[in-house]
């Protein structure tokens, strides 16, 4: 397995942005698609964004244009910028990453948008 570590997360107001980044432990990073997840207070865990090792990108239906996920493979590492923030994004935000054989979580961090 992989260990994930996100950050980033914290109170924000509406309207505000804020910049999760997730750090993997492994040097085989590039090949595998990286993926955000959220899980809003009582509800499911939902897919936000992925990116495949092509550098092609996924998002969610109530994400699209406010939300970009990007990678650097030289910092094993996965962004998601989210700007325009409403309180419905309020969630914990999971990292995930996928690759044959592997499949691995993060412990999340959690987004609370407030005014």
């Amino acid at each position: 397995q992989v260990q994930l570590v996100e950050s980033g997360g914290g109170l924000v107001q509406p309207g505000g942005s804020l910049r999760l980044p997730c750090a993997a432990s492994t040097s085989i990073f590039s090949i595998a698609t990286m993926g955000w997840y959220r899980q809003p207070p009582g509800k499911q865990r939902e897919l936000v964004a992925a990116i495949t090792s092509e550098m092609k990108t996924f998002y969610g239906n109530s994400v699209k244009g406010r939300f970009t996920i990007f990678r650097d493979n030289a910092k094993n590492t996965v962004y998601l910028q989210m700007t325009s923030l409403k309180p419905e994004d309020t969630a914990i935000y999971y990292c995930n990453y996928k690759r044959i054989g592997v499949d691995s979580w993060g412990q999340g961090t959690q987004v609370t948008v407030s005014s």
